[in-house]
């Protein structure tokens, strides 16, 4: 069988590449290892994870809010068996929805391991043992990531879970205890903790959520505090020993000192995600990879071996299904004599617990670091109209601006919505806006996105409200 292109991998990357390469008139296939498309996003990540984190919001606004807003409810009960099936509805919907594009844009689908057998061959390894040899003038990796390991302590996904685990179980852990104060960590923590977990978050660094804006990880570590989550920074866990009735955790401080001992009935392991290529044969065809696993390319996607490209996870940059999907688009494009491009400076990333957290661009930290002089707005919730009837007035929009030419550089949202409020100064940065631009840009009242605009004014010093 014989292709222009074929994609191994069909999460958020893989199945857009092939899409997009499909519809430029490029004869495609893909390979995929499990039986439903969409990848780890959409199977055991990005998807059923935000279905757990509507429902169990919805739960807590209904035991604990709904009062507030004059609404009384009695006889609120969990039934978290049918919260599953929820999830598990999202799940399918949307891994048949890649199903029926794939076949509407004629990408012909392998389920099985895809292997490299050489340059311009693909061996495909079903579960039943058969083998089919696919032809191809290109390869794209797109192969994903898979949970990164804490050593000495063995994942069982029943007491030691993974992320993937942490959306299965089967009841309200009393005690979760979750490693790691990152995305992940935090999102599923929250879940749990809504539902009625007592959640303790260990993380080895100072801070929650490495790598985002300092502020906006104290404001937000204040707000999870509030809500019931406790907090071990700079702590690391030195063993965990499991039992009948759950897992003993010990833990020390990271500088060294006492330790101490952490009862859980569920532990969640959530230290980062590695590079998935596993099985791919890789060394056999000669394919470099750096010192953390990724796979080496070049600004086009290309590895070192002619006719091989990756994309996605298992390449360097943030591991972020939004990314991939841009990588997919733009490898495809330039396979068929496009100019494919990813603007790697605007690439939202965002944490959907509540309230959220959004930011794109650069952080305080990172501008100070590189000596970029800068001008920085900020505009609270508390004095939007919007979130004070809406009683959701915590958190804040911060604007950072180039001193010199007030280009936009980076901006931090902790609050409701953030999420979709980050979509806004994404556009505007990726059309290279000041401040002024979005500051003079009439914004609908009363809504969330005027937090956006004053913290806009707030940059020269004339926000309107505060």
């Amino acid at each position: 069988m014989s292709y222009d292109l074929v994609v191994i991998g069909t999460g958020p990357g893989g199945y857009v590449c092939a899409i997009r390469a499909a519809q430029l008139g490029l004869r495609t296939a893909v390979v995929e290892k499990r039986a439903t498309h969409g990848g780890t996003c959409l199977n055991v990540g990005c998807i059923p994870s935000k279905a757990l984190l509507h429902a169990s919001e919805a739960f807590e606004e209904a035991t604990k809010h709904f009062a507030d807003l004059g609404i009384e409810v009695s006889g609120v009960k969990l039934d978290l068996k049918k919260m599953m099936s929820f999830k598990a509805e999202g799940v399918a919907g949307n891994t048949k929805g890649v199903e029926f594009l794939l076949k509407k844009n004629k990408v012909d689908t392998f389920h099985g391991t895809g292997k490299i057998a050489g340059a311009g061959r693909v061996e495909v390894v079903s579960e039943d043992g058969g083998n089919q040899m696919l032809e191809t003038k290109s390869i794209v990796i797109a192969t994903g990531s898979d949970v990164t390991r804490l050593p000495g302590v063995t994942i069982d996904e029943k007491v030691v879970v993974s992320s993937t685990g942490a959306l299965e179980l089967d009841r309200v852990p009393k005690k979760l205890l979750v490693i790691g104060a990152g995305v992940i960590g935090l999102e599923l923590g929250s879940v749990w903790r809504r539902l009625g977990a007592e959640v303790t978050v260990v993380e080895y660094l100072d801070r929650v959520l490495p790598g985002m804006d300092g502020e906006v990880g104290k404001q937000f570590q204040r707000i999870l505090t509030k809500q019931g989550i406790q907090f071990k920074l700079s702590t690391k866990v030195t063993g965990v020993e499991v039992g009948k009735k759950g897992a003993n955790v010990t833990v020390e401080p990271a500088a060294g000192g006492e330790a101490e001992s952490l009862e859980a009935d569920v532990v969640l392991v959530a230290i980062g995600r590695v590079p998935y290529t596993e099985g791919l044969g890789l060394d056999t065809v000669g394919v470099q990879r750096d010192d953390k696993g990724r796979i080496l390319t070049d600004s086009h996607y290309a590895t070192n071996v002619t006719g091989i490209y990756a994309i996605g996870d298992v390449i360097a940059g943030p591991m972020l299904a939004h990314k991939a999907e841009d990588e997919g688009v733009a490898i495809a494009e330039m396979l068929a004599g496009q100019s494919g491009h990813v603007n790697y400076g605007v690439i939202p990333n965002v944490v959907y617990t509540f309230p959220e957290v959004a930011s794109v661009g650069k952080t305080e930290e990172e501008l100070t670091k590189d000596g970029i002089a800068y001008n920085a707005g900020k505009f609270p919730f508390t004095a939007n109209g919007r979130a004070k009837a809406n009683g959701t007035t915590e958190g804040f929009v911060k604007v950072l601006a180039d001193a010199q030419t007030d280009r936009v550089l980076g901006v931090h949202i902790v609050g409701a919505d953030a999420g979709n409020l980050i979509a806004e100064v994404a556009v505007a940065m990726e059309f290279g806006a000041s401040s002024e631009d979005i500051a003079r840009t009439c914004h609908a009242h009363p809504t969330l996105t005027e937090a956006v605009k004053e913290a806009a004014l707030a940059v020269s010093k004339r926000a309107i409200h505060v």
